[in-house]
């Protein structure tokens, strides 16, 4: 059975990372929604047009469009004789999306296997988040605390100089933990009621996080 899911955690809890080592290990691919928006554009297909029209407009993609692209770009995961399973990235965040892609998932003869949510309390994510430094050229991203270049201020592959985004700045760093903890409280209160939510500590550095996260995840395929 096909390993689904999807990670949920505050900005900073290092939802990234340990998504990518689970898909190393499980041999999982990707569904990024803001990925599939960038190709469909770049495609210049009907759909891509409308898209950009959206986008150009600063307006977000509605729903009805999201779930063509989902169907399209899943439909064609799922076909591969190799696939094993998705994990989800920046999707879903409300409850009807929440509600679509169990739908187009069952539309392929799939489910949704989990829901893994990384918390992480406010103080740990501005720590994190305001320790983060970006190579301006390859945009390698590097920590002071965790993760530091080799040489400070200099990235460790060209050379180049390392900056900090303006959102990585502390106040700002407060305000987009707020706001998630908002528009995502339902999202959990969504998947525990049916079951399928996991959650752990994620205030701990990388590594003991992507063994959490890996030690729920046998636990679920041990049990499918």
């Amino acid at each position: 059975m096909a390993l689904n899911l999807i990670f949920l955690g505050p900005p900073g809890a290092g939802k990234g990372t340990v998504a990518q080592a689970v898909m190393d290990k499980y041999q999982l691919v990707q569904l990024s929604t803001g990925d599939l928006i960038r190709a469909e554009v770049a495609s210049g297909s009907a759909l891509g047009k409308k898209l950009g029209e959206i986008i150009n407009a600063g307006q977000l993609v509605g729903d009805d469009l999201m779930s063509e692209m989902l169907k399209k770009d899943l439909g064609m995961k799922v076909s591969h004789k190799d696939f094993k399973g998705i994990i989800l990235d920046g999707f879903p965040r409300t409850l009807p999306q929440a509600d679509m892609l169990e739908n187009i998932l069952l539309d392929f003869g799939q489910k949704l296997t989990a829901v893994i949510y990384i918390e992480s309390s406010k103080e740990n994510v501005v720590k994190r988040l305001s320790s983060r430094w970006t190579c301006s050229k390859c945009k390698k991203v590097y920590n002071t605390v965790s993760l530091p270049s080799k040489v400070v201020g200099v990235c460790d592959d060209d050379a180049a100089p390392l900056m900090q985004r303006d959102d990585d700045k502390p106040e700002t760093i407060g305000k987009r933990f707020d706001t998630f903890l908002e528009k995502t409280s339902p999202l959990i209160k969504y998947y525990e009621r049916k079951g399928i939510l996991h959650r752990y500590d994620g205030n701990v550095p990388p590594g003991p996080s992507i063994l959490a996260a890996e030690k729920i995840i046998a636990g679920i395929v041990e049990n499918q």
